[in-house]
């Protein structure tokens, strides 16, 4: 019996299919190897040109108006000169680039200086000048050249020549800013120029961060023990004392003109002397100052000034009263927790054209502060009688109303308007004497 042996191997391909390893195979996959992303012509110009544009910006801030006339010239000279031939032109143009050149070069390294600002106070009366200094120390192992120091106060600037420092040296620029007006003007960035001698570039590097400076309101004190001697049950008690109160403190002899029904029978029989109970006073708890800012009821920017003025003048006494005192305008609340805070609220405070008036601000207080106790409302000479009876009528009811009209030049005058006392001012100084007439 024999076998026969198959003349190929066997394979385990299917027919039709193709045989590994068979580049002639129409279905043999092939790999080829990795290949580098070419990234468009295109693009890469858009970046760079994005670059060197914003190379250029960064340049051209500190070119001066000069200097960009020299750049200019030196272009035109340049054109000019060898397409005519003009050697004058030529040489113009030499000389000027050369100039150019040399005066960019004294923008090359850093101002290294340590800057403080150091302000005596931060808080003035307008009118008033705020003094401080400003301290520029040189902490590198090297010289530092003389420099210009620009310290920007609100809308000006003041410019400081800074001699050359040596190591470790320090210098301190004294300065007074005048207040002509009310305001927070801000003071600073401190910043350190750098330029060359023909005004051609200047650098710019700012060294501090900005301050404020609070320029206060005037404000007139008050003779007097308090405004009026306002008191009520739910009063806080003062350091104040009173023959006639609720707030019982202590036993004193008898005064001529004390009132017999507060005699304290007992001790005094003890002693064999009069003794009088003596009270701590009480006041209001709960004192509303509200300012209107609408710009219609003032006449001038002065008369505006006058009724902040009487504003911060009366929110001062009250809180050195103990009153509790709230300060208000037209939809908004403002900072009033202290003296300091009132006056800061009322330094940018500023009158604005809106269509709410007195009457409006008269109704934003009776809803928002349905407490209060004592509002005074302070508004121009253009508030009329109807505006100011309806403002009136919605202030919280049982509380005691006071409106100040700021009328600059004007008599001092006291009227009274449905249940409000109505003062008319012509100056601030005016103030003590009408509040003792319309509280007393």
């Amino acid at each position: 019996m024999s076998m026969s042996v198959p003349s190929a191997p066997i394979t385990a391909v299917p027919e039709g299919a193709a045989v590994p390893g068979d580049p002639s195979a129409a279905d043999t996959p092939r790999f080829d190897g990795p290949t580098e992303a070419r990234v468009p012509w295109w693009r890469v110009a858009l970046v760079l040109a994005g670059r060197a544009g914003s190379a250029v910006l960064r340049g051209a801030r500190v070119v001066r108006p000069i200097g960009w006339l020299a750049i200019l010239g030196a272009i035109v000279l340049w054109i000019i000169g060898p397409l005519y031939g003009w050697r004058e032109m030529t040489t113009g143009a030499i000389a000027l680039t050369v100039i150019v050149v040399a005066c960019a070069a004294f923008l090359l390294g850093r101002t290294a200086y340590d800057v403080s600002l150091d302000l005596n106070r931060d808080r003035v009366v307008v009118g008033e000048h705020a003094q401080g200094g400003l301290i520029l120390t040189n902490p590198t192992s090297r010289a530092i050249p003389a420099s210009r120091v620009v310290l920007p106060v609100g809308q000006g600037r003041g410019i400081f020549a800074v001699r050359r420092l040596a190591q470790a040296e320090s210098v301190t620029e004294l300065f007074r800013i005048p207040t002509q007006r009310r305001g927070v003007l801000p003071i600073g960035p401190v910043s350190v120029l750098r330029g060359d001698p023909l005004g051609l570039f200047e650098r710019v590097e700012r060294k501090d961060d900005p301050t404020d400076l609070y320029v206060h309101p005037r404000t007139v004190p008050f003779d007097g023990e308090s405004l009026g001697f306002v008191r009520d049950l739910e009063g806080m008690p003062t350091t104040d004392l009173a023959r006639d109160d609720i707030s019982f403190h202590a036993l004193s002899e008898y005064q001529p003109g004390d009132d017999l029904r507060h005699v304290h029978w007992r001790s005094s029989a003890r002693t064999g002397v009069l003794m009088m109970r003596t009270y701590e006073q009480t006041r209001r708890s709960h004192f509303v100052i509200a300012i209107s800012r609408s710009a219609r009821e003032y006449r001038t920017d002065e008369e505006f000034e006058l009724a902040v003025s009487l504003g911060a003048s009366i929110g001062r006494r009250a809180m050195r009263d103990a009153f509790e005192v709230d300060l208000r305008t037209q939809g908004t609340s403002l900072r009033a927790g202290s003296e300091r805070r009132m006056l800061d609220s009322l330094s940018d405070f500023e009158a604005e054209r809106m269509p709410e008036g007195i009457a409006e601000l008269g109704a934003f207080v009776g809803t928002d502060v349905p407490s209060a106790s004592f509002v005074v409302l302070v508004t121009g000479r253009g508030a009329t009688a109807t505006d100011l009876k309806a403002a009136a009528a919605r202030v919280p009811v049982g509380a005691r109303t006071l409106v100040c009209i700021a009328e600059e030049g004007a008599d001092p005058q006291l009227r009274r308007i449905a249940d409000a006392d109505v003062l008319t001012l012509g100056t601030l100084d005016q103030l003590p004497t009408a509040m003792r007439r319309a509280l007393g």
